[in-house]
């Protein structure tokens, strides 16, 4: 039957890990959980699998892996539950909504022998990976960067505007480039952040300034009430008289002051392979039947939850937070 796996939360992630999971040959889709009866059972027919009410319900049929699709305050409590079991675990971001459940789910996991991985698919983007492979071959060493994202995603979808479903507009997409930052430029040391409510009663504007380890410095800003103009995401990265600059998962470019400038065009590429869906999955279920590390590890999630901590407690405080942080 091959790798029983189900699916938690029968939105739009949901759908696009049951496409690739069942296009998958190693994997037996063996459910669908989701608390709105239509939704469940309407995915479930499409992928030719059973409609759960409860999670309880799934892991009764004695699956191995579970993929966590549900709502970004819930990750935690399903998690805690899928590790008392000894379930796989495939977790969209964000890993959690607290800094102190974030910590709670690593520790546990220490004592695990399962595959616990973060859904953090920009690291599977041909476009960032082509960025990462010219840092790492050396073609390329960034000194400074500029990164932005405007969104207008408090108004669509409607529950994006409420932070008891989210955790606060950062654990939205902004978390994903919050950790291309940490997989691109190194590990952060220092985090200022401004933030205001502009439009919506949560704080939508976000402009941070952070300082690496390495020496390395960014400014990021992110805005959660902007329309969706193209590119919606960019990273920009500096080095000695070159650049790389993205455009969403459709572009990137290298240029040298004095050279070829080289444009990496994927716009035609499948939209999930554009977007990195169809690696970190295979990924995945590579980790669990091989008994690999996952691409995505509960570090590399608790780190980028981390900054997203450090950016609301700089708001908080007015003041510039160091990390690692402590849990005080």
């Amino acid at each position: 039957m091959g790798l029983k796996v189900g699916i938690v939360g029968a939105g739009h992630m949901g759908k696009v890990h049951a496409q690739m999971l069942t296009e998958d040959e190693r994997v037996s889709l063996t459910g669908i959980v989701d608390t709105k009866k239509k939704v469940r059972e309407t995915l479930a027919a499409e992928f030719k699998t059973k409609a759960f009410a409860s999670l309880d319900d799934l892991i009764g049929e004695g699956v191995d892996a579970i993929y966590i699709n549900t709502p970004n305050t819930t990750h935690t409590e399903h998690t805690l539950q899928l590790l008392k079991e000894n379930i796989h675990i495939f977790c969209e971001k964000p890993m959690a909504t607290s800094f102190q459940d974030a910590k709670k789910i690593l520790r546990l996991l220490e004592s695990k022998n399962i595959v616990y991985q973060v859904g953090h698919n920009r690291r599977f983007a041909p476009v960032y990976k082509f960025a990462k492979s010219l840092i790492q071959n050396g073609k390329f060493i960034p000194y400074s960067a500029h990164i932005k994202m405007n969104r207008g995603e408090l108004r669509n979808p409607p529950w994006v505007s409420d932070p008891n479903i989210t955790g606060g507009f950062l654990y939205e997409s902004t978390i994903h480039l919050l950790d291309m930052v940490r997989w691109l430029l190194g590990e952060v040391k220092k985090v200022e952040c401004i933030g205001q409510k502009s439009v919506y009663n949560e704080i939508d504007d976000f402009a941070l300034l952070l300082t690496f380890t390495s020496g390395r410095v960014a400014t990021f800003f992110s805005s959660a009430h902007a329309s969706w103009i193209f590119p919606f995401e960019r990273i920009e990265l500096f080095g000695e008289h070159s650049a790389i600059i993205t455009e969403e998962m459709e572009k990137v470019t290298f240029s040298k002051l004095e050279g070829e400038i080289i444009t990496r065009d994927y716009s035609q590429y499948p939209e999930l392979v554009k977007w990195g869906y169809v690696e970190e999955d295979r990924l995945f279920i590579d980790a669990v039947l091989k008994e690999r590390k996952p691409a995505v590890s509960a570090w590399e999630g608790y780190k980028s939850v981390e900054l997203v901590e450090a950016c609301y407690r700089s708001i908080e405080k007015k003041q510039r937070i160091d990390l690692p942080l402590s849990t005080d």
